[in-house]
């Protein structure tokens, strides 16, 4: 297992040109936020925004909608109990499962809708539901982002085997196409075709609720719009940025909360692209 370092910034993000626009930086779908998580979805918002991406959607329960806008109106939302096809068809990369509760039919609806050629993040609800459901996955390329119980759900590795790499490659390999893993815990572990990957850094200042929301909504805004990295690359500079953040907040504070982390991203990201 390699260790993941800062070279990984330095390597996945980049100067803006001059010429582009908010479409050069990609379009993110974001679905979930029931109307008692409608945090998560939030916290989902504003990290993918403050990462990059240059169009954000958010299709979520209406009951969302004026707290989404107070706190990112670069964002746009609609309701996520319309037909999502056409905003599927639209995106770059979705994201679904923060806050998502037991909709298990809109899960299916979505995964059904993905075509070959879309980056899904799977989170949250989303992960439990597929598992507890037998649902198929959805065509092209997966990145699950499981804390430890939802990843013993979907793998069928317990926790108490999951520090073992040999474990979670045999569950990895049971898929059709093989995701992205990114195994939260002390000590994230990610499964890339690349390697695989333990993140040296970060700590009990992260343990608060929504900083799996935000670095899911970081993974989204990177592999939207840093065009020339890998896939795995883009992933692992994600992990990476959201708890390097937390350390730096941690030398003055007693508990990094997750929207700090997403306020600090913009000035962060900026020491690597120049």
């Amino acid at each position: 297992m390699k260790s993941l370092t800062e070279e990984i910034l330095y390597k996945v993000i980049n100067k803006r040109l001059n010429q582009s626009h908010k479409g050069t930086y990609g379009r993110v779908l974001i679905i979930g936020g029931t109307s008692q998580f409608g945090g998560a979805v939030i916290m989902n918002t504003i990290a993918a925004i403050n990462a990059g991406a240059g169009l954000v959607t958010v299709a979520t329960d209406p009951s969302n909608f004026t707290a989404i806008h107070s706190h990112k109106p670069e964002a746009m939302v609609i309701n996520f109990n319309d037909d999502l096809t056409a905003y599927i068809n639209t995106s770059d990369v979705i994201l679904i499962g923060s806050g998502l509760g037991n909709r298990v039919d809109l899960v299916q609806a979505v995964f059904s809708a993905i075509s070959e050629k879309k980056i899904t993040i799977i989170d949250g609800s989303a992960l439990t539901l597929a598992a507890e459901k037998h649902l198929s996955w959805p065509k092209g390329q997966l990145i699950l982002t499981p804390h430890q119980m939802e990843w013993q759900r979907v793998s069928g590795v317990p926790i108490a085997q999951q520090p073992f790499e040999a474990f979670n490659l045999l569950a990895r390999n049971k898929f059709t196409t093989k995701p992205i893993i990114v195994l939260k815990q002390f000590h994230s572990q990610i499964y890339t075709d690349d390697g695989i990957y333990e993140l040296p850094i970060g700590g009990p200042y992260q343990a608060t609720g929504g900083m799996g929301d935000t670095l899911a909504g970081i993974i989204a805004g990177f592999t939207a719009q840093f065009k020339t990295a890998t896939l795995s690359d883009k992933v692992l500079a994600a992990v990476y940025i959201h708890s390097a953040i937390a350390d730096e907040l941690a030398k003055t504070q007693y508990v990094t909360l997750p929207t700090q982390i997403s306020h600090a991203l913009p000035t962060f990201m900026k020491k690597y692209a120049d």
